[in-house]
């Protein structure tokens, strides 16, 4: 997994149709060691299929756009069994994940492949969609929110969810104080595009009616440097020697050498966003 890291590396859209997203181990890798770590915080999934079912009980046809590993979508689709699901993603390996999975529970779900910023032709009349953790991979989500919009019926609603540009910066602190990368802190945030302090602008320039707003403080307890590294290795963000960038073992090696062995503690505000289609 050797990430090359240009200034915005989640709004580049040569890496992220490669390395990030065109196999599901990158993703598949970074989930469970945030998961491993995570002491506080709402489970995502969760709360938007909450957040849905009151803004529309009884939706005809649901998309999860941006659905990566189908987690989401698998939330929704139990809890719209009536309901037509849609799975959109760019990444044709991370919707046949999303497809398994939703087939291993006896679930029918179709999946399209697309660009968030090309659904016209592709997905419409849709009653609910979520967008969750995928807007700040576009450098103009605006953009992409309008053409959201336009698949969705009158009166449809949106969940967008998104981060806090200083998500996970503690690791970014490591990172430098390690002399790995010691411009790990100063680089822009992953989530630079689209994140908790911009994300309400970007739905209003979309033509969207916002209707409520969550905010929920998630915290993560790495347990230790190795711990550590098999969420580091994940990140386009960081700068690393080449020998450590798809190996976990050697990156939590390199930081053991560095640094005290010891728990570290980050934290990132997660926002979800529930808006109208006038």
């Amino acid at each position: 997994m050797n990430l090359s890291t240009p200034t915005a590396p989640f709004t580049d859209t040569k890496l992220v149709r490669s390395s990030l997203y065109a196999t599901a181990d990158r993703i598949e890798q970074r989930t469970s060691a945030l998961h491993r770590a995570k002491i506080t915080g709402a489970d995502a999934a969760a709360t938007i299929a909450a957040l849905a079912a009151a803004a529309h009980p009884n939706p005809s046809r649901v998309a999860d756009i941006g659905c990566g590993r189908g987690t989401t979508t698998i939330r929704l689709a139990h809890q719209y069994p009536a309901a037509t699901i849609v799975a959109v993603d760019q990444s044709p390996a991370l919707l046949a994940v999303t497809g398994n999975r939703l087939r291993a529970q006896r679930r029918e779900v179709t999946l399209v492949a697309a660009d968030f910023h090309h659904l016209r032709g592709v997905l419409a009349h849709v009653d609910v969609a979520a967008a969750a953790f995928c807007l700040y991979h576009s450098r103009h989500p605006e953009k992409a929110l309008a053409e959201i919009g336009a698949c969705l019926a009158p009166g449809a609603h949106l969940i967008a969810a998104t981060k806090s540009a200083d998500s996970y910066i503690n690791i970014d602190r490591v990172i430098a104080a390690s002399g790995l990368d010691r411009e790990a802190v100063s680089r822009p945030s992953l989530y630079e595009a689209f994140h908790t302090s911009n994300a309400e602008a970007a739905l209003a320039a979309a033509g969207f009616i916002l209707r409520r707003r969550v905010d929920q403080q998630h915290t993560f307890r790495f347990t230790d440097l190795a711990h550590l590294a098999e969420y580091a290795v994940t990140s386009p963000k960081y700068r690393l020697p080449s020998k450590l960038t798809a190996d976990p073992a050697a990156l939590a090696a390199a930081l053991r050498a560095r640094l005290s062995d010891e728990p570290i503690t980050a934290a990132s505000t997660v926002t979800y966003l529930v808006a109208t289609r006038p």
